[in-house]
């Protein structure tokens, strides 16, 4: 368990430093980059492993109700991701379509989840996103979205790259032995 906590804390702090410490992260320049990638790697093993290893206490269990709505939130989020990447209508919707994404597929996992260490990955990954947008609107203002020209072709294509994308991962998540529609 401890391994998971300090993997959630790590990503977070690694993301965070550049808002929380931006004279630090100034100094180290471009020489900056690689070392935040490489403790945002180890804090994905240590997440990755601690979840695996740690014993947990279940609170609730797996509702079928619940999947569906899982899949719908993991499906937006993966959609918010692609659609801003590709100048969907989602870029001119959103403010923080990534930091969003993440927060949809926390709440997401939380909802099928309800066991200890479920809510140490998950909840503390949803807390880590919610602090970052607040600190991002704070530091920056709330720009005005953009107003994408969105055509037909770019929409529809977020909507095939994000349903193939969804495919992949659930079939792989369900090879690791985590069912996504079961």
């Amino acid at each position: 368990m401890i391994g998971l906590l300090s993997g959630v804390l790590l990503w977070s702090a690694a993301h965070l430093f550049k808002r929380i410490a931006p004279a630090q992260r100034g100094r180290l320049g471009n020489a900056g980059r690689p070392l935040v990638a490489l403790l945002l790697l180890v804090s994905v093993v240590m997440m990755v492993m601690g979840y695996q290893q740690a014993s947990t206490n279940v609170w609730w269990g797996r509702q079928t109700l619940w999947v569906g709505v899982n899949n719908l939130l993991v499906y937006l989020g993966f959609y918010f991701i692609v659609g801003s990447n590709l100048g969907a209508r989602v870029a001119g919707v959103i403010r923080h379509p990534q930091l969003t994404a993440i927060k949809l597929w926390s709440l997401a996992h939380l909802l099928v989840n309800g066991d200890s260490v479920s809510l140490i990955l998950f909840g503390g990954l949803l807390v880590w996103a919610v602090l970052e947008v607040v600190i991002i609107n704070k530091q920056d203002g709330k720009p005005p979205l953009s107003k994408p020209n969105p055509s037909l072709v770019r929409e529809l294509g977020a909507i095939v790259i994000t349903l193939t994308l969804y495919g992949v991962v659930a079939y792989l998540h369900g090879m690791l032995g985590y069912p996504v529609h079961g």
